[in-house]
């Protein structure tokens, strides 16, 4: 099963920002992977105006003179929004003519092959291509921001994990002929689907959370051993001082006979405020004795909230895509025999129902391929056996 979310790649993100960048009015210059923009200054836009030297890269290292434009980077992100900002919705139509078929992942990698596919559509249904906009933080020092698009069946709720890909390729394309038109959904039903793809995206970005996750919890536990180790260095320092204190009391002790009147009334202050001094040093320690066995709760909670993770996923753009769905029909051929195959189907979609192994009830996929149609449709899980 793939993620349903498709990320934003970077070749999507040169091929829309160059066509929002003209369509505005800007010059772009373009040397292989070094853009230089330039935004005049009567270009109605948030964009700053003036020139841009752009590299289209992910390079940690770079020069004062250049910008990044790639999926993450900020500048990428100021185009996005002053383009959601002037059309945060739109609607295409996607019909059969624009797109090749799709053919299923579980027939791709297994023996049986494809010789015809022909697809007939009874009906339009509706679906949305919303484009998320995900945050991943934490309060002290990690961030990251990346883009998912996903699809979601208007009518089912059925998340379409093709759509949105087709949708990107063929919007940033500069060969398209889709066909515009007007926002139909209502509010509250594209609110409602907005929250279902966004449970969606949360689902298939989860190893990523994972992964930044457990590099913050590695942040904190080596902060939180820093500060241990800090509090035993503050243990050995009161320790010390309470030698040489006690060291000094027994010295006065010794010495206060031996003095006048006035000398020993100055040792006994002396030893007074040496003996406050011991006390306020070993309840110090005692203090630190008790954080240490207790594990430093305290400073615990704080470090980890302070690394704890704060993920954002934010709408950015919502796409009403109108397309085709009916039924395609797939001339399947092996080595004994030749079957014809009739699945529900959807222009840019794909193949929408799943398809059981005649044997075992299991359905087929990119893991559990097609392996035989000599006596029904046979999995790869029972042909191997």
């Amino acid at each position: 099963m793939t993620d349903a979310a498709v990320p934003v790649t970077q070749s999507t993100v040169e091929s829309f920002t160059a066509r929002y960048l003209r369509s505005l009015g800007c010059q772009i210059d373009i040397r292989d992977n070094e853009w230089q923009v330039t935004i005049p200054e009567d270009v109605e836009t948030n964009l700053p105006k003036g020139q841009h030297n752009l590299l289209c890269d992910t390079v940690k290292d770079l020069d004062e003179t250049h910008a990044l434009l790639n999926p993450e980077s900020s500048f990428f992100q100021s185009v996005l929004d002053d383009a959601s900002d002037r059309v945060p919705l739109g609607s295409i139509k996607i019909g059969s003519a624009d797109t090749e078929i799709i053919t299923p992942d579980w027939l791709e990698d297994g023996p049986v092959s494809v010789s015809e596919i022909d697809f007939t559509p009874y009906y339009d249904r509706r679906a949305l291509v919303i484009l998320f906009q995900v945050s991943v933080e934490t309060v002290s020092e990690y961030q990251q921001e990346f883009l998912r698009s996903i699809g979601i069946d208007v009518r089912s709720n059925e998340i379409l994990p093709n759509i949105d890909e087709t949708f990107l390729t063929l919007t940033h394309s500069e060969a398209t002929t889709l066909t515009s038109g007007e926002f139909t959904v209502e509010p509250t039903q594209a609110e409602r689907l907005v929250d279902v793809s966004r449970n969606s995206v949360l689902t298939d970005i989860q190893p990523q959370i994972d992964e930044i996750h457990e590099e913050a919890s590695r942040a904190a536990d080596a902060e939180l051993e820093e500060y241990r180790q800090l509090q035993r260095q503050r243990e050995d320092e009161f320790e010390t001082k309470i030698t040489r204190l006690r060291s000094k009391i027994e010295d006065l002790n010794e010495s206060v006979e031996n003095k006048n009147q006035t000398e020993r009334v100055e040792a006994l202050k002396e030893r007074r405020e040496h003996k406050s001094k011991l006390e306020e040093v070993e309840a110090e320690l005692k203090e630190l004795h008790r954080r240490r066995e207790h594990g430093y709760p305290d400073q615990q909670q704080e470090i980890r909230e302070r690394h704890g993770l704060e993920v954002v996923v934010t709408p950015v753009t919502i796409t009403q895509v109108e397309y085709e769905r009916g039924d395609a029909e797939f001339d399947l051929t092996d080595r004994n025999s030749t079957v014809s195959l009739t699945v529900g189907y959807g222009s840019g979609v794909g193949v929408t129902e799943e398809i059981d192994c005649d044997t075992c009830n299991q359905s087929l996929s990119e893991e559990n391929p097609l392996w035989s149609i000599t006596n029904g449709i046979q999995c790869g899980s029972c042909g191997s056996e």
